[in-house]
């Protein structure tokens, strides 16, 4: 039951060069044994990552660079914060992460208070723009309401953070590699479910994927399907379906940068076809599709055949026994998508 989606492997490779078969905790792993070998200052701290963490995604990397550079901390998300913009801000590359997105609440006023703030109130003198804050989040089949919250609609209201939600090992290794190394501090959201979900050949050496630019998996001319993180694949799947139901081509965008996202490609795919529908985990009010929603509408306004559809989870705290019925799976798409082709 946890399985709402089909999880569809990258064919592009950002670079050329060998590759390795890794699923996307390894492909991070990978990019934070790069990060702290590379860079002398990068630090990587939170809860339980001493031994790996709860999903295993910093295992193996203290026994390599010393209990001084990975480490544990209390368990307390607001000094886990506090903790990072303090090294990022003094010069070092911090490598926060928060066990569950639920979790990182408490960290809030430290992250859209401080860290977003931080250049802009010193008027450009200091910044701590060597923090990236990794946490897990969205659904994994069993994990109720306080496992399970996708909350990047939260940060996407705070001018100076970057918020980034990869879809698969390519493109965490790459996002992540570009937040570490990214002077304005990142949220980097990881959908969970993904970590062990399937696997990529990934590319051994370093490489940044940039941020704030959407990718364009699949053209097509007859709607414009956006998501990020496992929606996107959800939405392969639908647009699949609809070329072997319907006879119709979708165009599916990946949106993977949440702050700052690129409203370039979205407006021009939207522009070409005609319509839009944005699919997310997180509760339909105020969440981020509501902005994409808005800006198409503003923007493509005598292109569209009709009016921008959203499917999301619904607007409730997130169940544990009915998680099937919560999640904007490929059914619900499918056919809000055949709702758009009919207006």
């Amino acid at each position: 039951m946890s399985s709402h989606f089909t999880f569809f492997p990258d064919e592009h490779r950002p670079i050329e060069g060998d590759t390795t078969k890794m699923n996307m905790m390894q492909a991070i792993n990978n990019a934070m044994d790069i990060t702290l070998k590379t860079d002398s200052s990068a630090v990587l701290f939170g809860e339980d990552v001493a031994f790996g963490g709860v999903f295993r995604c910093a295992l193996g990397l203290q026994e390599k660079y010393g209990n001084d550079r990975v480490f544990n901390t209390p368990l307390c998300e607001q000094g886990i914060a506090g903790f990072g913009i303090g090294l990022a801000t003094a010069g070092a590359t911090a490598i926060a992460e928060i066990q569950f997105a639920d979790y990182i609440f408490p960290a809030f006023d430290q992250l859209v208070n401080e860290a977003a703030k931080c250049r802009y109130r010193s008027g450009g003198q200091f910044d701590c723009g060597g923090l990236t804050v990794r946490a897990p989040c969205g659904a994994v089949g069993h994990g109720g309401l306080y496992h399970s919250q996708s909350p990047e609609a939260f940060f996407s209201h705070a001018p100076g953070l970057k918020v980034v939600v990869p879809r698969g090992p390519i493109s965490a290794k790459g996002l992540l590699l570009s937040c570490l190394k990214e002077r304005d501090p990142c949220v980097f959201l990881e959908p969970k479910i993904l970590y062990r979900a399937a696997a990529e050949e990934v590319p051994t050496d370093s490489y940044e994927i940039p941020l704030g630019k959407a990718q364009v998996l699949r053209e097509g001319d007859a709607a414009t399907l956006i998501g990020w993180g496992t929606q996107v694949h959800v939405l392969l799947e639908v647009a699949q379906k609809a070329q072997e139901t319907l006879g119709i081509s979708c165009e599916v965008i990946d949106l993977m940068s949440i702050l700052p996202w690129d409203e370039e490609t979205v407006c021009n795919s939207v522009k070409k076809t005609g319509r839009c529908l944005v699919a997310h985990e997180a509760p339909l009010t105020s969440g981020f599709g509501a902005e994409l929603a808005a800006t198409v509408q503003s923007e493509c306004f005598l292109h569209l055949e009709a009016p921008v559809a959203r499917v999301t989870g619904w607007d409730a705290p997130f169940p544990h026994v009915f998680e099937p019925f919560y999640l904007p799976d490929k059914m619900r798409c499918l056919s809000a998508l055949e709702k758009l082709l009919n207006y």
